[in-house]
């Protein structure tokens, strides 16, 4: 089947590259393509094989648009910053690599998570929108007034390094007591003094009833809480869309971070922020990089009116 017009969105994770093909808002195609990191370059070959397959079943697409982790160059052609992983990835200009001559805007990994729940899931039609992804650390990026918040070096966005104690060790980008440290799956050995290995652990504890888990789960919710109601007095949005790993925990981790934030945040009008569970899952930097390329360059090209 060949399809006439449509935006291929590729996003690079750990071990695999997962694509997604929107013909308009239909979606018409999606593929996974893994590889091993350990392996020079391997990732941009799993790019072209994905990208070689669509070409194949569907025909060329009319835009490519690539989700990457690290810093974004100012120009959006490559990634400028991601040291210690994915070595070759920094300065590659995908638009030589998959051969398009027009080029393939990249975007951040976490913004385009944000982008693709924005478009097509659970933060639908927003205007003001924040993502926190919850894993092994803590991600985030924000949408304000329709476009992407990126800031004047392109860091912009990482939330989970906002500092909640002064007095708290120092994480990975310097911040002292970060929510990263608080709520990253990461550090929970250290978290629990060594009573579980991971938040799928202690988190089975505290369904189980285990009073001492529920102390240091709630003590972890009540930062994120916190984090969230800063979030809201700083950048207002309309709605916080909360994704990743620890956000399968369903109503242990939402129904306590419901109430807890109704504690600390400011509702002026009595009207607050939406609190929502991401939809798209692992596809969601594929539906977001396939919208990031349709809109194509230059980079102030605002025509979808997603930045």
């Amino acid at each position: 089947m060949k399809v006439e017009s449509y935006a291929l969105g590729l996003d690079l994770g750990g071990t695999s590259v997962k694509a997604v093909a929107l013909d308009g808002d239909v979606l018409v195609g999606q593929d996974h393509e893994p590889f091993d990191l350990a392996e020079p370059m391997a990732f941009a070959g799993a790019m072209e094989r994905v990208v070689g397959r669509f070409t194949e079943r569907l025909g060329r697409p009319l835009s490519i648009g690539v989700s990457a982790p690290g810093i974004l160059a100012l120009d959006d052609r490559s990634i400028a910053h991601m040291p210690r992983r994915f070595e070759g990835l920094e300065g590659l200009v995908w638009g030589d690599r998959l051969g398009r001559s027009e080029g393939v805007p990249v975007v951040n990994d976490a913004n385009a998570a944000l982008l693709g729940e924005v478009g097509f899931g659970a933060g639908r039609g927003a205007r003001h929108a924040v993502l926190l992804t919850l894993g092994t650390g803590v991600g985030g990026a924000v949408l304000s007034d329709g476009r992407l918040l990126r800031g004047h070096t392109g860091k912009a966005g990482h939330l989970g390094h906002v500092s909640l104690n002064p007095e708290g060790a120092p994480d990975i980008c310097n911040a002292p007591g970060s929510l990263e440290d608080a709520m990253g799956n990461h550090n929970v050995g250290s978290r629990t003094a060594g009573r579980f290995a991971t938040t799928h652990d202690l988190v089975r504890a505290v369904e189980s009833g285990d009073e001492g888990a529920r102390g240091i789960w709630l003590r972890s919710v009540r930062t994120l809480a916190a984090a969230i109601a800063s979030f809201g007095n700083v950048l207002d949005p309309e709605v916080v869309i909360v994704g990743g790993g620890v956000a399968r925990a369903g109503e242990t981790l939402f129904g306590p971070l419901r109430t807890l934030l109704a504690d600390m945040e400011w509702r002026p009008g009595g009207k607050g922020l939406r609190l929502v569970p991401a939809e798209l899952g692992e596809l969601a930097g594929a539906h977001g990089a396939a919208l990031w390329g349709r809109r194509g360059f230059p980079p102030q090209d605002s025509s979808n009116g997603l930045l």
